[in-house]
């Protein structure tokens, strides 16, 4: 048990000792998470800022949480508890208007005037008092995807374990004091759990600002994504497009089963792409209301007919009309991937599959067109016999590629950098030369 957040914050920083070569920025999500996090950028001598999330509570129980809301809008709700609940779409939307108002109100005074700090391409570590369902801080994890952050670890004093499974899911690492059998309520862990005040929250952030050392230079940037909202006829799908100086093409992503645009492995395969000069497109390939609903997140046909419209929807936007288009497909994304390719109006010239799952368009495998590489770990055997097995129906251009010590998700070190780096090579060497001279300039 902590003493108060303060002592949580201390007992939090000694995990996160490491990080500080790293140089990060610390954001709080205000207002308990504040006192925990000062205590953590002073350990670290890192920058503080916050980033003001408002959890979504149910209509008869507003403690109990069925998503939240970032200051910049990026929304997560937990569909599957809202319907168990009978919570109506107006509902929904009245408590979505109660708590933007909320924020609205509390980034004015924890702000004070001051812009947030960017986050491009820099570790940031969220710190919060504590993960009950993990809402919020999953919230605040893709508003800062959002921004461009690096690199986002996620560090709380104590958490469920299934808001740590959740944020683990989206975040490049969770750092969690203790996680106890049963949570039975943050609160239960602190001696003292008084709420923190706004002035409280004021004054640790003048405090911090007053100690805090110069901000490092970053380091070389990417193009920093911009989010778009695509519509295929009122379902809407929400991506975020980068768009380099002098891109010689575009990379759509299709992630797979459970994950969304937030995905780090994706992500980090993004930089690198965007790094060599190629504009990346990552989607949802699913509206908010329908992540809930197992039966769309392995509904293949249905995902192909999604890309294959955003595919359109890329030949069409003015800033990426003239780019010639590969897809990158995770697991099942991959099947989505391929089986989209297929179709005779998506012009897409190269896949690269990681992980992929083939066997799931095994039937339009012959009619695919486009340069494929299928890349697998060399730990995933199940996955590997199943891309070999697809590489026999592909007429097209293809290559299988093995990535020794590799499993399923390559996580082990250095297995996702393989991957980003035969991704990129295939990518440049059937898309790059494609491209059409621009004729006006590029507007997203």
């Amino acid at each position: 048990m902590f003493e108060d957040r303060h002592d949580a914050g201390r007992q939090l920083a000694d995990l996160l000792r490491p990080f500080a070569a790293e140089r990060p920025i610390v954001v709080a999500l205000p207002r308990g998470g504040v006192p925990v996090a000062a205590e953590v950028a002073r350990v670290l001598g890192a920058p503080l800022d916050v980033l003001t999330v408002r959890k979504l509570g149910a209509p008869e129980n507003p403690e109990f949480a069925i998503g939240a809301v970032a200051e910049d809008g990026t929304a997560v709700v937990d569909s599957a508890t809202a319907r168990r609940l009978g919570v109506t779409e107006e509902e929904f939307d009245r408590i979505l208007a109660r708590e933007r108002h909320e924020l609205s109100r509390r980034i004015e005074r924890f702000r004070d005037g001051r812009t947030p700090r960017d986050v491009h391409d820099r570790t940031v570590i969220v710190v919060d008092d504590g993960l009950a369902t993990g809402l919020t801080d999953l919230a605040a994890v893709r508003a800062l995807r959002g921004r461009g952050a690096g690199r986002i670890v996620v560090a709380v004093p104590v958490g469920s374990h299934q808001a740590v499974a959740l944020l683990q899911d989206e975040a490049d690492e969770v750092v969690c004091h203790t996680i106890p059998r049963e949570l039975y309520g943050v609160g239960r862990w602190y001696r003292d759990f008084a709420q923190v005040s706004d002035d409280e929250v004021v004054a640790l952030l003048a405090e911090a600002d007053a100690q805090a050392s110069p901000a490092p230079t970053p380091g070389p940037a990417g193009a920093l994504p911009r989010e778009v909202v695509i519509d295929l006829e009122g379902i809407l799908l929400r991506g975020d497009l980068a768009i380099p100086a002098q891109a010689t093409g575009l990379v759509i992503f299709a992630h797979g089963s459970g994950s969304s645009r937030h995905s780090p492995r994706n992500r980090m395969v993004a930089r690198r792409l965007e790094q060599a000069g190629l504009a990346t497109l990552l989607f949802d390939l699913l509206a908010e209301r329908e992540e809930g609903r197992r039966d769309l997140v392995f509904d293949i046909p249905l995902l192909a007919s999604r890309l294959a419209a955003v595919t359109r929807w890329a030949r069409q936007n003015p800033a990426t009309s003239e780019l010639p288009i590969g897809y990158f497909g995770a697991s099942t994304g991959a099947g989505a991937a391929l089986w989209a390719a297929s179709g005779a109006d998506t012009y897409v010239r190269a896949i690269v599959s990681r992980g992929g799952r083939p066997d799931l368009a095994a039937d339009r495998l012959p009619e695919v067109d486009a340069a494929t590489l299928l890349i697998v770990g060399s730990r995933d055997p199940e996955v590997l016999a199943l891309n070999h097995r697809a590489a026999q129906l592909l007429r097209a251009p293809h290559r299988v590629e093995v990535v020794e010590g590799a499993s399923h998700l390559f996580e082990e070190p250095g297995t996702l950098e393989a991957v980003a780096d035969l991704a990129s090579d295939w990518f440049l060497t059937h898309l790059a030369g494609l491209a059409q001279p621009p004729t006006r300039a590029a507007v997203v």
